[in-house]
């Protein structure tokens, strides 16, 4: 029998739920090795759950561990997915290594010099991989990262560099003006310091 969307939890399950709040915690936890993470997932099992109470068919308890342990392998599916989907970005970056050269080549001091203005994690990536030519992942190991993560990293780094420089040079970065004529490529170096 399928609920409707409307049933009311069962009173007496959604207490004995509640009681063991702790113990399933901990039990996702174990699995997923980040409390933040298993607190996310025993919510979304109780908010998803609650109104289900009216087809348990066996013990309350051994119910809800079984929902959660299916709440936790969809999770960790979900992972897997963007984990591979992050080192496959993190091998198309390492791959396309020579970008970074056109990049020291062609773009105006501003830009160098603009990098310096974003956060410290970010500046370091750029000046490693695009300016140094080090390798993603050589870059994520001396940095203590994943390849994955450091992929993430040089992606967001170069975001906040490109919304950086079309607050500064305006419609110039956003036509991909590399003639830069602005007043921080006037007195800047060729590397805005980054040699």
């Amino acid at each position: 029998m399928t609920p409707s969307p409307t049933s009311e939890p069962t009173p007496g399950v959604v207490e004995l739920l509640v009681e063991n709040h702790r113990e399933f915690l901990r039990f996702v936890e174990r699995r997923v090795g980040n409390r933040a993470i298993a607190e996310e997932i025993l919510q979304e099992a109780f908010v998803r759950n609650l109104a289900r109470t009216d087809e348990i068919q066996e013990s309350a308890l051994g119910w809800f561990y079984r929902v959660l342990r299916n709440a936790t392998v969809d999770y960790q599916r979900r992972q897997a997915v963007a984990n591979r989907r992050l080192d496959a970005f993190a091998a198309e970056l390492d791959a396309h290594g020579d970008s970074g050269q056109e990049l020291a080549r062609v773009a105006c001091a501003c830009v160098l010099s603009l990098a310096e203005t974003l956060k410290p994690e970010y500046a370091d990536a750029l000046r490693r991989v695009e300016v140094d030519q080090v390798a993603v992942k050589d870059y994520a190991a001396e940095s203590g990262i994943s390849a994955s993560n450091a992929g993430v990293r040089i992606f967001r780094a170069r975001k906040a560099l490109r919304e950086q420089l079309a607050r500064s040079c305006g419609t110039c970065a956003e036509h991909g003006c590399l003639d830069c004529s602005c007043d921080s490529a006037q007195g800047a170096g060729t590397h805005g310091g980054w040699e």
